[in-house]
């Protein structure tokens, strides 16, 4: 019940209720799978229900039941306006006056001061994307896929032209990853709906997968970076203890999947080379399936098509298979290191509910900028850049970095800028550290 007398179920509409006045008590108390309350720029919504039809997927938004939602909201909707029409019946009431607009610990001035800096950059015009820019990389995709095949079409099948080959198609479908991820974060039209519809093409026909799986699982990792239970991305079912909190508990309670203490040694076996040609690859098409997104498998159906049509008649179906599984164990490779130099050794740990600004700051670094560094991680080397503005088009991630590193250092938040170089050991080390952390817990606590 909150102050204003009203009265609400877990799952019942607010829309032609009176509106009532919460404490952060009674919001945070409503943080169930069944019963989950957020607050966003200080007025309470249930989206008990609602969640269940977030495009972004339900578990995205459920993570944030019980806390202020703002900032997240903020980074993840560029038309608030055009999202408050599916807000306004969710509406149960706002904060008291005496609340303040921060959740648990968080730093108001913090929070202000990114809120400032956001303001500048959109008046800046740094969330203008340019579509040129994004179809010359979709162009010189096109030519790396035509090349691949016009190679092995003219030099015929042998080992080195079917290894060249191999290693061109995985350039083109690297780098069609990194197409596909700015497109869904609507960071390339104005209008969110072409960027959805371009989305699918190119994740669906240029890569076989789907975008409502990247899409729920890739907006998880950006909202709650690094927390454990909440990011898909350190979920490694067991496989590898990550950070240093996970090791100790799992040492404590004796827990012993792998012998963790060589992870930095098996992960050379285990990650790389098998996350997209095994893990994602069937992960991608059962979720297509047992949750009907048709019009997913229905783009995805293209690209393999496509593939058996051009190399089926040169290698034959066993042999196009073959190629196709060597070529996505050679793309693996290349995700796996990119994505996870910038988050591994970054902290690792339960929710500690922080602003948007330090918890991304915390689970987030940046490699050095060059053109090559630029190209070959689709400008994730700017990776603090991109989790603290995830809609903003990756061409100008350079220019708001002076003023994210000036704003770190005026609240004392470490800003890390590798080397490409110390951000590829920095994964076997960090994995190194967790092993002997979860050893040393195993033998002796």
């Amino acid at each position: 019940m909150g102050r204003g007398g009203q009265q609400t179920g877990p799952g019942e509409p607010a829309s032609g209720k009176a509106k009532g006045v919460y404490t952060w008590e009674e919001v945070q108390s409503h943080c169930s799978r069944n019963d989950q309350w957020l607050v966003i720029d200080r007025k309470v919504y249930n989206i008990t229900q609602w969640a269940k039809r977030h495009p972004g997927g339900f578990r995205v938004i459920g993570h944030y039941a019980g806390e202020d939602a703002t900032e997240a909201f903020t980074a993840f909707h560029p038309d608030s306006k055009f999202v408050q029409k599916f807000l306004k019946p969710l509406l149960l009431g706002e904060l008291a006056a005496t609340e303040p607009s921060q959740d648990q610990d968080k730093n108001a001035a913090i929070v202000q001061d990114f809120k400032t800096l956001r303001a500048q950059v959109e008046k800046q015009g740094l969330f203008q994307g340019q579509p040129l820019f994004f179809f010359l990389h979709l162009g010189h995709i096109v030519l790396l896929e035509a090349l691949g095949w016009m190679l092995v079409s003219m030099c015929g099948t042998g080992w080195i032209p079917t290894l060249l080959c191999s290693v061109i198609l995985a350039t083109a479908q690297s780098q069609a990853g990194w197409l596909q991820h700015d497109f869904g974060h609507l960071s390339v039209f104005k209008k969110s709906t072409w960027n959805h519809a371009v989305h699918k093409f190119v994740i669906g026909h240029l890569k076989g997968a789907s975008a409502n799986w990247w899409n729920h699982r890739h907006f998880q990792h950006h909202a709650k970076p690094n927390i454990f239970t909440k990011d898909p991305d350190i979920n490694t079912l067991d496989t590898f203890v990550l950070g240093q909190t996970i090791p100790v508990e799992y040492g404590i309670k004796k827990i012993k999947h792998m012998p963790y203490n060589h992870q930095h040694q098996y992960f050379f076996l285990l990650g790389p080379p098998l996350l997209i040609p095994v893990f994602y690859n069937f992960n991608i098409m059962h979720t297509m399936i047992t949750r009907r997104y048709w019009l997913d498998l229905a783009w995805a159906m293209t690209y393999y098509l496509r593939y058996f049509y051009y190399y089926a008649p040169l290698y034959g179906v066993f042999g196009s298979v073959a190629l196709f599984f060597f070529v996505r164990f050679l793309e693996s490779h290349w995700f796996v290191w990119v994505t996870q130099m910038n988050h591994i050794p970054m902290d690792i740990d339960h929710e500690k509910h922080k602003d948007w600004l330090t918890i991304q700051l915390q689970s987030t670094c940046n490699i050095e900028q060059s053109f090559f560094n630029d190209w070959f991680s689709g400008h994730l080397n700017f990776q603090i850049e991109h989790h603290l503005f995830p809609t903003m088009p990756r061409h100008n991630y350079h220019l708001v970095a002076p003023e994210v590193r000036a704003l770190c250092e005026k609240h004392g938040i470490p800003y890390q800028e590798k080397t490409l170089w110390r951000g590829l050991a920095d994964i076997v080390t960090s994995l190194k550290t967790s092993g002997d952390l979860w050893l040393d817990a195993y033998l002796h606590k």
